[in-house]
């Protein structure tokens, strides 16, 4: 079982390296977002809360982040339906290997690639001022790895029922964009009506972004204004993740495709 799922990570990994178009995209999209959304909305909107001294720029940094892991998991779980349909999936699903491997195989690689983006992206924080540390840096990769993890299995659910890779990507922008656009990412909760913060606080993807600003100002007060406690946001995180892995592997098992 372990050899199926290192040689599923290792398969995701490869394909993504051999990709150079993929890796420029994922390279480049963030950096775009950040700099014409954010620039954009800066110089007419500072976010409710937050500290004196701190732009727009500075709060829609970690959102991007997030944003990073969004795409990622959207791009590598795609990868299942296209196996579908090149008949790879069906060689994985006839070998003597539990549905549970292949899936955990598909998340891990998936988390890694999003966690290496994310990696990548975390170099431009000082722009973003944000003072990196070694423990700072180690904070933001660990809730990175954790909210890629949930994201990906999300995604995982989805693809598994997908038979084409446009309707996956009609039901993955329905789904993961407003999960992305409530989370706080973009706006923060406060002034806003109550039926939005309420649909905010039951985002689980809320808790992720707050875990990574929490990280990135880790031993100093975030100057984004409130957010839940770190506790609150490792747990919900974590429950999100394992429970969204639970679904992916059910799917799986029901899956009839051979």
């Amino acid at each position: 079982m372990t050899l199926a799922i290192a040689t599923l990570w290792q398969r995701e990994v490869v394909r993504f390296l051999r990709q150079r178009s993929r890796i420029v995209g994922a390279l480049a999209q963030p950096i775009v977002f950040w700099l014409l959304l954010g620039g954009g909305l800066s110089a007419s909107f500072r976010p409710a809360g937050a500290a004196a001294g701190s732009d727009y720029l500075q709060y829609f940094y970690p959102g991007v982040l997030a944003l990073v892991l969004l795409f990622t998991a959207i791009f590598s779980t795609i990868a299942v339906v296209e196996d579908r349909r090149a008949g790879f999936l069906q060689g994985v699903l006839v070998a003597p290997v539990p549905r549970a491997a292949i899936v955990l195989g598909q998340s891990l690689g998936a988390t890694s690639l999003a966690v290496l983006q994310g990696a990548l992206f975390l170099v431009l924080a000082p722009f973003a001022g944000v003072v990196l540390t070694p423990e700072r840096v180690l904070a933001t990769l660990g809730a990175m790895a954790l909210v890629g993890f949930g994201l990906t299995n999300l995604g995982l659910v989805i693809a598994w029922r997908m038979d084409s890779t446009q309707g996956f990507h009609a039901v993955m922008n329905l789904i993961l964009l407003p999960i992305w656009f409530l989370s706080g990412a973009f706006f923060p909760p406060e002034g806003l009506p109550d039926a939005l913060v309420w649909i905010m606080r039951l985002d689980p993807l809320t808790y992720g972004v707050a875990l990574l600003r929490q990280a990135m100002w880790l031993g100093q007060t975030v100057p984004t204004g409130a957010l839940p406690s770190p506790a609150t946001g490792l747990v919900v995180s974590t429950v999100f993740g394992l429970a969204t892995l639970a679904a992916a592997v059910a799917v799986a098992r029901r899956s009839a495709t051979l």
